[in-house]
This record gives C-alpha cells, structure tokens and sequence, in this order.
C-alpha cells in the first residue's frame, strides 16, 4: 500500500471513528429523552463514564484480549496497556493507533446499550460494574472469536475460521450489548408501577430529544459501518447506501406496523424501528445488493417490534427497548448474511445453508458466552453490593438519590408531590422566571389561588350548616326531653283510666244499669289503649331520632318470634274477617336481633295490614332465606293497596293515605311504618314496599348477612 493510499484510509478511518464517538451523544439524548425527567441526569452521566471505562478497561485489557496474538482462537495473548509515543512513531505503529481508536469506539457503542436498558432502577456504582465487565471481558473475548485476526490481516479467532461473517458488529457489537442488558434486567426486576394490577407504560419525558439522538445515531452509523473496511475504497458508497437505505425501511415497517396494530403511530416505535433496521444491516451491508438491504431493515424493525411486545407480555422491562433494538434486531441481521448474501463472497466456499448454520453458530455462541456470564457475575455482584437502587431512591428519582442533582421542572415537581403528601396547598410555588418550569409554577398557583378560595368559601358553609345542625340538634334533644317526660306524665292516669274501665266493663263492684254506659266504658277503654299505645310508639320513635334507644341483641329462633306474633294478631284477623297465613322455611338458621324490636317490626306491618284489608281477605306473614343468604320476613295482603307516590307519605309520622292524608282514625297511631323502619334500619336492615291501588301491599324487610348465624334446626310454624 503506497503512503498516499494508506494516508487516506487512516483519515478515513478516523473520521469514521469521531463519527462513531458522535453516537455516544446519539445514545445519551435517545436514553435520557426515552425516561422520566426524574432520572435523565443518570442517564446522560452513566453514557459519559461508560464511555471512560470502556475507553480505559479497552487499553487495559480489552485491546489485547480481543486482537492479541491468539490462545487456540479463544482470547489474545498480548497487546495489553501497550505503550506508544509520537517519538518513536512509525507507520505501522501509527495504524495500531488508529485501529485502537476505532475499535475502542465500537467497544463503547456496545457498553452504553446496557444504559437504556437498566435505566431508572440500576446504582451507579452497579452500572460501572457492569460496564468494567462488559468491556473489558465479555465483548473483547467473543470479539477475538469474531474478528480476531482483523488486524494481523489472518484470521485468528474459532468462529472467524469457521467463516463466520459480521461486518461491523450486528453481533459482536449490538447483540453482545443486548444479551447483557437482558441479563442485567432479569437480575434486577422492573421499575416500580411498570407492571401489575395497577402498572402501566411509563412515558418518555422528552421525545424530541429522543427524536434528536435517533438522528444522531443514525449519521453516526455511516461511520460505524462505512469505516468498517478500513479503506476508503469503492465498495464505501454501496455500504453507505445501504445503511440508509436499511434504516428508512425499518422505520416506516415499524410506523405502519403501530398504526395497523393500534390505530395510531406510535413515536417510540418509528425511533425504534430506524435503529433496529440499522442494527440489521450492520452485519452484511458490505455483500447485499440495495433491494435485499430494503428488505432486510424493513424485517428489522418488524423483529424489533415483535420482540418489544414479547417482552412486555413477560413483563421484563426494558426501559427503552434496547433488547429488541439491538439483540432481536442484531440477530435477524447475522442471520440475513447467509439468506441474501453474496455466496461467491461467502468464505470458504460455503453454500447458503452451510453458511446459515455458521452464522446461527455464531448467534447462539454469542447469547450462551455473554448472557451467561453476565448473568453469572451480575447474580454474585448483587448479593454483595445491589445493583438496584432503593425504593425510596427510585421513587425520588435518581437524579437526586444518585447525584443530589435536580432541575427547575424537577424542582417543581418536587414542590408539588411535597404539597400532595402533606395535604397542605396555602402557600404558592417559587417561580423561577423565564423557564419552563416557572410557567408551570405560575400556572399552577393560579390553580392553587382559586382552589383556596373555593376551600375558604366552602368551609364558611361548612361552619355556617354545622351551626345550623347544632341548632337543630338542641331543638330536635329538646323536643325527644320533652315527648319523654309528658310520655311518663300520661302512662300513669292512662293506664289507670284502662284499670278502671276494665274493673267496670267487668261489673266488679255491681251492674251498670243503662246499657248506654256500657258502651261508654268500652269506648273509653279503646281509646285509652289507643293513645297509651301512641304514647309508647312516640316515645320509641323520640328514642331512636335522640340515638338513645339501645338493641338488646340475642339469638333468636325465628320460628318462635314468628309463632308469637301470630298467638298475638290471630283473633283480631278472626275479628275482622281475614284469613291470615304463616309460613316458615324450614330449617332457618339463628338470626343476631333484638326480640322485642323483630316482634315489633312483624306486629306493626300485620296489624297495618288488618287496618287496611277488606272483610275476607288474606294477610300472609312469611319468613324466608333469600338466594344471597339473607334472612327476609314478609307481610302481603289483598288490602287497598296505595299508590308509588303515596308510600313517602305513608312513612310520615302521623301522616294516613285517605281522603285527606292528614287525618287520621282511631284505627292507627300513623306511626306503624316510620317506627318500623327506624327499628330495621337500626338492625341494618332494609325494607321495600310494593303495592297497587285495589291489589295489595307487599313489605319485605331483609336482615343483613352478618346478622345471620349458624345453621339451626328450625321448626314449622303452624
């Protein structure tokens, strides 16, 4: 090679490996772009160590492991921390250097891939760790299998003597990169709220940014497959061509994929799409025709967006789907050399097949060699220094768990979780002018302003009904005082005047002459039994509204409440001429009630019954287990009926549907109803009237479920 010749490859060499340093800055704003804001500063400054690490651990170790004089084709020998200087420089020393310096980049471009991936959740202290591994043992040792020989110009590495072809590292670079960004993602688990019951996607915070590092990736590739012939010769413009070419393809296959799938194109996946059609054609833009290199990046982003889907199914979380960007993507394009490669350019003279199982050698050496031990080595690293940050750090962020570094709309952010944690919106947020984040605060402590106001407001009505309530209160106590005490004034003379009537009806003393007096005394009997009953509905309903009427809870049998109440209702439905039924289920179990309030409860709804149904009619008392376990007791009759708009007002205290619904008989105390739905709401129970003039009513009251104990052996009411 003349020195005018080799002049232009190392330029050109050169300026395809600042080409490829630039994608470091590609990957920086793709990764810091694709997560939350929270945690793009770890992001940007993970991509700039891992560039320092690769870049020392590569001179240290990696170089000579990778390109060393080579041990049966497995690893390098020699060309460790070599030294050099402009001194004693040659020509040929002077080529090391720029074959270093390239080879150094590409070992990077391997290095940050991990990046994304572990985003959000991975210490930096582990993601050094994990870089100082990959860097200088797991992708310079499958490098020298691959391309070991590159620069002695002789093949050195075993799968390179097989034939192996990977032009510019669809899987030494790419699909290395991936198989230990997996291995990392599975040791350490998903984000918090990534996935479960109430998980979800996590949005990118900045995807104009991410937009930006997709470019720069993408001019950086040129240099990334264009400087891989290590000559400016004059297969450069196809490779070029068909790097861009390969990219287009993939993007618009992954647009069109989104938008069919899920009615709209999705940015993430046109980003991913450009760079897995990139990744796919990185292995074999040097022996494909134009048309295979369309197609081969068109499949490139298919595979990427398969595999992205795949992933979230299992639910491993790649944070910004570097796995299927590069390592799907990497070996569909390792595979792709033997499908539509070149076969006179295939080495060794192997057919397609014979080259296709080469290349699947080569995938599967890759992903047994590098997951393996760095899913090894990341296991052992983890139980003595985590790799994960906490939960507290995650949920902070790790710009500021990690760096104590923050931003303006971070700041803001921050402000606005302190305010929610605390309950505390009084006092506005700081504004910093002439930022984004100030126009957030600005607008948000307009929010808070009127959020204040209405709170003022609001709980000036609040003081003003809780006044209200006070008042009524004392009224309402005032006026249950009152009903109790005229109650226990009235029970005395009543109760005597029912004595007396009694001891007269009955003749005790002597006969009553005028028959006219008999009647009188069997009318006062009846009225004072009606208004001693009022009195004592009134002062239970007086109990109930004052909260001061307690439940005397017991077990209960049924069967004998319901017994009772029939031996107590039987000769007054004889008296009027109605049939009343009793049915029982058999078999009911206990029931957690107060006896006396249930046999109110049951006697008040037959006795209204009996008020309000014809001579000759039929009353049915049943009690029942409904199909949800419930305990129901029901009262229907072949009454008059009422109409829908009328039961409110038969709920009234003192209110009777007739004529005039304010007026009421000697026949009822107008307090059955209300006083019975007091007594089952405070049993928790429910009760539902039906009824329909000229047809009957129906009231079903249901006992809670929690009232109903254990199964008994129940009897038949007769």
């Amino acid at each position: 090679m003349g020195s005018a010749a080799q002049s232009i490859d190392t330029i050109w060499v050169l300026v395809c490996t600042i080409l490829v340093i630039l994608m470091q800055a590609g990957f920086t704003c793709l990764e810091s772009g694709m997560v939350r804001a929270k945690n793009s500063i770890n992001v940007a400054v993970k991509n700039v160590m891992d560039f320092c690490v690769a870049g020392l651990g590569f001179w240290l170790v990696g170089f000579g492991l990778m390109f060393g004089a080579s041990a049966a084709g497995f690893f390098g020998l020699s060309g460790f921390a070599f030294q050099s200087g402009a001194a004693n420089a040659s020509a040929g020393m002077a080529w090391v250097m720029v074959f270093f310096f390239f080879q150094l980049a590409f070992c990077s471009t391997a290095t940050t891939i991990v990046a994304g991936a572990v985003a959000e959740r991975m210490s930096f202290r582990g993601y050094l760790i994990t870089a100082a591994v990959l860097s200088m043992a797991i992708y310079p040792v499958f490098g020298h299998w691959a391309w070991g020989g590159i620069l002695a110009g002789e093949a050195a590495g075993w799968l390179e003597l097989r034939g192996f072809i990977d032009f510019a590292g669809s899987t030494v670079v790419h699909s290395i990169g991936g198989w230990i960004a997996l291995a990392a993602i599975l040791v350490m688990g998903a984000r918090i709220g990534r996935f479960g019951p109430d998980g979800g996607r996590i949005e990118p915070h900045d995807m104009p940014m991410a937009t930006l590092g997709m470019f720069l990736l993408w001019i950086g590739w040129f240099g990334f497959n264009g400087g891989s012939t290590l000559a400016l010769d004059a297969s450069v413009p196809f490779i070029l061509v068909h790097t861009m070419l390969a990219a287009a393809a993939g993007g618009f296959a992954a647009t069109g994929l989104s938008w069919f799938t899920r009615g709209l194109p999705d940015v993430q996946q046109t980003l991913n799409g450009i760079l897995a059609g990139l990744v796919a054609i990185t292995a074999n833009c040097h022996i494909v025709d134009t048309s295979a290199a369309v197609l081969i990046g068109a499949i490139g982003g298919i595979v990427c967006y398969l595999a992205s889907h795949l992933l979230e199914r299992l639910e491993i979380d790649d944070a910004v789907d570097a796995v299927p960007v590069h390592l799907a993507a990497g070996i569909w394009g390792t595979l792709a050399v033997a499908i539509f490669g070149d076969v006179s350019l295939f080495p060794h003279g192997h057919t397609r097949f014979e080259q296709f199982l080469v290349q699947a050698q080569g995938v599967a050496a890759a992903g047994l060699f590098a997951f393996s031990v760095a899913y090894v080595v990341l296991r052992l690293v983890n139980r003595f220094y985590p790799l994960r940050v906490s939960a507290e750090a995650e949920r902070v962020g790790l710009n500021i768990a990690e760096h104590g570094a923050s931003s303006a709309l971070l700041d803001v952010l921050g402000a606005m979780e302190g305010q929610a944690a605390r309950g505390d919106f009084s006092k506005p947020l700081r504004v910093e002018p002439f930022t984004e984040a100030g126009e957030i605060a600005t607008r948000y402590n307009l929010v808070l302003d009127k959020f204040n106001r209405e709170v003022n407001e609001r709980e000036r009505t609040a003081n003003q009904l809780r006044d209200a309530r006070d008042v009524a209160e004392l009224a309402n106590a005032s006026k249950s005082q009152f009903l109790a005490n005229m109650s226990h004034e009235l029970r005395t003379p009543l109760n005597a005047i029912i004595g007396f009537s009694e001891v007269m009806n009955g003749e005790l003393f002597g006969p009553i002459e005028n028959e006219r007096y008999k009647d009188y005394v069997v009318d006062i009997h009846k009225s004072s039994s009606h208004l001693l009953s009022l009195i004592n509905d009134i002062l239970d309903l007086s109990k109930i509204e004052a909260d001061r009427y307690e439940l005397y809870e017991e077990e209960l049998d049924v069967v004998d409440v319901m017994a009772s109440c029939e031996r107590m209702m039987r000769h007054r439905a004889e008296e009027a001429g109605i049939d009343l039924g009793v049915t029982v289920e058999q078999n009911l179990p206990l029931l957690n009630a107060d006896k006396r309030a249930l046999r109110q409860i049951l006697l008040n709804l037959v006795s209204n019954a009996v008020k309000f149904t014809p001579k000759g009619g039929h009353i049915e008392l049943a009690a029942f287990m409904e199909p949800d376990e419930r305990m129901a007791f029901r009262v229907s009759d072949t009454g008059i009926g009422m109409a829908k708009a009328d039961i409110p007002t038969a709920l009234e205290p003192f209110r009777q549907i007739g004529k005039d619904s304010n007026v009421y008989s000697t026949e009822g105390t107008g307090l059955g109803l209300p006083l019975t739905r007091a007594l089952a709401r405070m049993h928790g129970a429910t009760l539902v009237i039906d009824s329909e003039p000229g047809r009957g009513t129906t009231i079903t009251v249901r006992m809670p479920y929690a009232r109903v104990l254990p199964r008994a052996t129940a009897r038949l009411a007769g």
